[in-house]
């Protein structure tokens, strides 16, 4: 159980570190300088850039130093959770990140609960719709899901829901009725995913020989469901996991689209400014978040299939 612990632990440690110097090494390559952009964005114009001006950034910024000293400061910076000062805004990068992260965690948390009931419902309904037209139908959606674009979707709700019928906000973050429209337009495609593993994933569950034995005994279509899901879900499970990186990567166009305040919207921003700290702390949360999530995966695992406990636990025997 300790080695196991200690092997999550250092995989945990690996994947951040290697997001994150790998983040700073696309910075440095990305063509631009972030003292330059500043002062232009300042000054509206090229031809009034203050030479002085952006060397004494640069120097202020540790930028001006060799390559192998700004990462090696970087990083042991990190490691004491100090990520620098905002470029644009001078504040601590950390602190605006993890201002912002209750605002995108709230969006992530309600369109993967949405996502993970809808595509539950869709992929029932693709296996035991009544009739066989009505399952092709439903097998349809799935990938009709997977191929809209975020973006489309985020503006075809609000055309629909706010402005013609005026049911929510097109944009903010205030209040639970500016959650809604964001959270369906990030579920739409999730769920399109889910719906379509879970449904494939149950038909072949349904195909086992052991389903036939419970039918034998005389158990009903819920009894059925209930024993072909939980093996089913496995599958999905993992991809849950996988999509969590989705999440985020979903909230940059959604809140932008939404104009809501969030992490999302901190990146897209952050990039156009090449605001490097901010940049990196974010890498910083998303990929410890991506970890966390990895983590309670495997946890759930042996709660819904007992196998796996018990090949961890003969594995261990054989070990001992």
């Amino acid at each position: 159980m300790a080695f196991t612990i200690l092997k999550h632990v250092g995989q945990a440690v690996f994947v951040v570190w290697a997001a994150y110097t790998l983040t700073f090494f696309i910075l440095y390559l990305l063509p631009g300088d972030p003292a330059t952009i500043l002062v232009m964005s300042v000054t509206q114009e090229d031809q009034t850039l203050n030479e002085s001006e952006i060397a004494a950034l640069r120097a202020e910024w540790g930028l001006d130093r060799p390559l192998h000293e700004q990462y090696l400061s970087s990083l042991q910076h990190a490691l004491q959770l100090d990520f620098g000062r905002s470029y644009e805004t001078n504040e601590a990068a950390g602190e605006r990140v993890l201002a912002l992260l209750p605002q995108t965690a709230a969006l992530a948390g309600t369109a993967l609960v949405i996502a993970i009931l809808a595509a539950a419902a869709l992929a029932i309904a693709i296996n035991f719709a009544p009739w066989p037209w009505l399952r092709r139908v439903l097998a349809a959606v799935p990938p009709l899901g997977i191929s809209l674009p975020g973006f489309w979707i985020g503006l075809l709700l609000i055309q629909l829901f706010s402005f013609r019928l005026g049911l929510f906000p097109p944009m903010g973050s205030k209040g639970v009725e500016s959650l809604v429209l964001p959270a369906i337009t990030m579920a739409i495609p999730l769920a399109a995913t889910l719906a379509q593993l879970f449904s494939r994933s149950l038909e072949a569950t349904l195909r086992e020989p052991y389903i036939d034995v419970v039918l034998a005994r005389g158990a009903g279509g819920a009894r059925v469901l209930g024993h072909a899901a939980r093996n089913a879900l496995l599958p999905v499970l993992t991809m849950i996991g996988l999509l969590f990186g989705q999440l985020f990567a979903g909230a940059a166009i959604t809140e932008t689209v939404f104009s809501r305040d969030g992490m999302g919207k901190l990146t897209v921003d952050a990039v156009s400014r090449f605001d490097g700290p901010v940049l990196l702390a974010i890498v910083v949360v998303v990929s410890g978040l991506f970890v966390i999530s990895s983590l309670l995966t495997d946890l759930v695992y042996p709660l819904v299939d007992p196998r796996t406990r018990h090949q961890h636990a003969l594995k261990n025997g054989a070990k001992a």
